[in-house]
Parts: structure tokens; C-alpha cells; sequence
């Protein structure tokens, strides 16, 4: 219990001291370093990972003749199982296998002590970060404690997992690109899930993607497209988009490029109040309409630290945030002024962190691990991007328009100005792309002439 609470200890100090040095070391603001999730996941991490296929291999000493005897069980369900893991984490580990139809799919099996310990592990972090309050009153962190309790039981039930991923899979099934693995229910439980095999490269490694002819380009629109989905009109959002759950291939049978979204055990339900504020503010924050971020962020519980809450959702300083995060690009002097400073608004960081609805903190963490990859791959979001997240945000507000009204005539007038405003950006996409391709002069002036300036 010592050795236990010694390491919990030393989680929380980093997860403390990442809030103030992580836009430093990593160039964004990233609460998944102190993120309740992380930290959840680090109590719950226990020594021993064994073999755990549907609870039976549990506390079996390895190579005893009972662990034979259940180990036999395994090939009764399978024709292989591979004992090497393709991956582990804290709370599971996935191992690939081959039923006895033929089929070939990935194992996820939970860790045996997960389950037991949790919610003692809960207990001494709460009792941790209250002995941190008590030394840096300033510090609040309890919101830790509360995302941990919340999340955690839902990452360790896996048949949750399995339906998140079917929930995810029937709301973008309309992206040809997006590939969720198929989960087999007959042979999963709350600690065992069952799921196609799709094999692909991290959406990181960019060498893969060069060997494989993937445009990283195409990738990263790909999955802001996805994201953006997700969040402003679906309010359905994945919420741990880490490179080993994203991953990149060619489907075999066409050769088009797919991306394979794993790991479904956390998601973030936005309330439609939430989502439709965050719309309004990501509007405001593309279009630069200062007086709008300032409501919405304030609406979204910032208060006078709405500056500090625009340049956290961005990325991005706050003259920047000024001058327009679509029509200024990021330079390396920015991200140096990012770094450096962030340690001296850590107070304000922890109070942000406070006051903000409880499911921004998930959104925090999501968009930090998306502008991850955007770093890993070179493909900072560009005005394009933010175009692509208009476009989710002009579609959101209409629905939402449209479901408050019971006249024809109403709904008629709301499409067709939603019709408009697409066309706008449509039409200022293809400006940018001409831009790139530097039009003569008087094809320029033509293309601004048709497009008003949007505010």
C-alpha cells in the first residue's frame, strides 16, 4: 500500500507540475497531462499483466497445470491466439487471434486488478489532491477527482466500449473514409471485447505513410472532417485520439486511403446547450468577431479570462486570436512566446480549468491530441481546415433553427441562407486554392470581388 501510495503521489506531482511546464515541452497547452484520464490511468496501472481471457486465467500462476487446463479453453473459442500483446496499456492489452470459422480478430482483455482496485485507487487521489489544496490553495484541482470517478468505470466496461463504436460507426457512415472495426458480441463481456483485426500504421508516422504513398495532407483533413463532425453536429465526441488509436492504411480491395479509429472507451455526450455555444464561438473565432468570443466564451463559464480560454481552444496567442487564426499563420516566434509564457498563467490555467463545464475538459484534451498529429505529420491547421469546421458549425446552427420552428416557409428561408453561407465557403476554399496556384491578377480580383467579406 506504501509502494502504492508513493506512486500515486508521484503521479499527481507530475500531473501538477505538467499544467504549468506542458505548453514548454510540447508547444500546446495539453490537459491531457493532467487530465483526469491520464491520471486515472496511471492508479489504475498494476504490476502483474497476465493472461485474462473471459475472467478464467485469473491470479493462474503461469505454466502451473491449472493454467494449462484454462489456457486449453482458449482453443476451444480460437484456432490461434497469439500470448504476445500487440499493445498494452493500464487498463488492457490486445492480442491477435483467429477463430475457428477463420476469421482473425483482436482480443481486448482487461488487466486482472483493474476492476478491484480502482476504486481504492480513486479514494488516494482524492485524499492527494486535497493534501495538495491544502499547500497551494490557489491550485484547484478536485475536478480531477471528479473526472476520474465519472470516466473511469466507463473505460473498464467494455460492452460500453463495443456500443460507442457502433453509436460512432452509424453517425459517420456516410464518410467513405472512416473504418470502425466490427465488434462481435457473442463472444465479448464487460472485461473482454472482441473486434475485427484491421491492421494500418500509426497516424503519426509519417515514413509509413511516404512507403504507402499517403498524402498526409489528405489525412489530416480527413480527420479534422471526422472531428469536426463529432463535435459541433453530432456532440458525439472521441475523446482519446492518441496516434496508437488512429491509425492509416489502403483498404486491400480498392487501394483508397482509410482511416481506422480505435479504442472507444471514452466519449464526451455534449449537452446541446454546450454544443451549440461552441459553435457560435468557433464561428466567432473564424471570423474574427472579438465582441462574440468574448459572449461565448463567457457563456462557457471563462468569465474575464475569455482571452486565456480563446488562446487554450487555438493554440494560438492572443494577437493572433486578434488579427484572424485563419488569415495569420503560425510562425516559429509565436510558438516560442506560447512556450514561454505559459508557466506564468498557471493560477489562471488551474481557475480556467475550475470554472469550465466539465465536458470542455475532454474537448481540451481531444483538440490537443489532434494538433499533436497536425505537429507529427506538418500539417498545422490552415485556413482550410478552420473553412472545413465552419462549414460543420453553419450546418449545426441551421438543424438547430430549423427544429424550433414549425413553419414551411421558416425552414425554407433557414436552408436556403444555410445554402448561401456554404457556398461562401466552397467559394473562398477555391480562392485559397487559386491563391496557391498564383492567378494572374484579374482572375484574383474577379474571385474577391464575388466573395464579400464574411463577419
Amino acid at each position: 500500500m506504501a509502494r502504492r501510495a508513493l506512486k500515486l503521489a508521484s503521479w499527481t506531482s507530475v500531473a501538477l507540475a505538467a499544467s504549468g511546464i506542458c505548453l514548454y515541452s510540447n508547444k500546446y497547452l495539453d490537459p491531457n497531462d493532467f487530465g483526469a484520464v491520464r491520471v486515472g490511468r496511471a492508479v489504475a496501472t498494476t504490476a502483474v499483466i497476465s493472461y485474462d481471457y473471459l475472467t478464467s486465467l485469473r491470479s493462474v500462476p503461469y505454466g502451473s497445470e491449472e493454467y494449462l487446463q484454462l489456457r486449453s479453453k482458449i482453443h476451444d473459442l480460437f484456432l490461434s491466439f497469439d500470448d504476445t500483446p500487440l499493445g498494452a496499456a493500464s487498463l488492457a492489452q490486445v492480442h491477435k487471434a483467429v477463430l475457428r470459422d477463420g476469421r482473425t480478430v483482436a482480443v481486448k482483455v482487461q488487466h486482472p486488478k483493474v476492476q478491484a482496485q480502482s476504486s481504492k485507487d480513486i479514494l488516494l487521489m482524492e485524499v492527494l489532491v486535497l493534501a495538495v489544496k491544502q499547500l497551494f490553495p490557489e491550485f484547484e484541482f478536485m475536478w480531477l477527482v471528479d473526472e476520474a470517478k465519472k470516466n473511469l468505470p466507463l473505460e473498464l466496461d467494455f460492452l460500453n466500449e463495443g456500443r460507442n463504436a457502433e453509436k460512432v460507426a452509424q453517425m459517420l457512415k456516410h464518410f467513405d473514409f472512416l473504418k470502425v472495426p466490427h465488434i462481435y458480441w457473442e463472444l465479448s463481456t464487460k472485461r473482454v471485447l472482441l473486434m475485427e483485426f484491421v491492421d494500418g500504421g500509426q497516424v503519426n508516422d509519417r515514413h509509413y505513410m511516404e512507403r504507402n504513398k499517403i498524402d498526409v495532407n489528405e489525412i489530416s483533413r480527413h480527420l479534422g472532417r471526422m472531428y469536426s463532425e463529432m463535435i459541433f453536429v453530432n456532440g458525439f465526441v472521441h475523446c482519446d485520439p492518441h496516434p496508437g488509436n488512429v491509425l492509416v492504411r489502403k483498404r486491400p480491395d480498392t487501394g483508397k486511403v482509410e482511416i481506422v479509429l480505435l479504442d472507444h472507451g471514452l466519449y464526451q455526450v455534449l449537452t446541446e446547450e454546450f454544443r451549440l455555444d461552441y459553435c457560435r464561438l468557433w464561428q466567432s473565432l473564424i471570423w474574427t468577431n472579438m465582441q462574440s468570443v468574448r459572449k461565448y466564451s463567457q457563456r462557457l463559464g471563462a468569465g474575464d479570462l475569455y482571452p486565456l480560454f480563446a488562446c487554450m481552444l487555438t493554440a494560438r496567442s492572443w494577437d493572433s486570436v486578434n488579427k484572424g487564426i485563419g488569415q495569420t499563420p503560425v510562425t516559429t516566434t509565436e510558438d516560442s512566446e506560447i512556450r514561454n509564457h505559459a508557466a506564468n498563467y498557471l493560477p489562471q490555467i488551474s481557475q480556467l480549468l475550475n470554472r469550465v463545464p466539465r465536458q470542455m475538459l475532454l474537448i481540451f484534451k481531444t483538440n490537443d491530441l489532434l494538433r499533436g498529429i497536425e505537429a507529427a505529420l506538418g500539417t498545422r491547421a490552415s485556413a482550410s481546415s478552420f473553412l472545413n469546421m465552419s462549414r460543420c458549425c453553419i450546418k449545426a446552427l441551421a438543424a438547430h433553427k430549423k427544429q424550433k420552428t414549425c413553419s414551411l416557409f421558416r425552414r425554407a428561408r433557414i436552408s436556403l441562407r444555410e445554402a448561401v453561407s456554404l457556398w461562401k465557403i466552397n467559394l473562398q476554399e477555391l480562392v485559397l486554392h487559386l491563391k496557391g496556384l498564383r492567378l494572374t491578377g484579374w482572375v484574383w480580383a474577379l474571385l474577391c470581388w464575388l466573395l464579400p467579406a464574411s463577419h
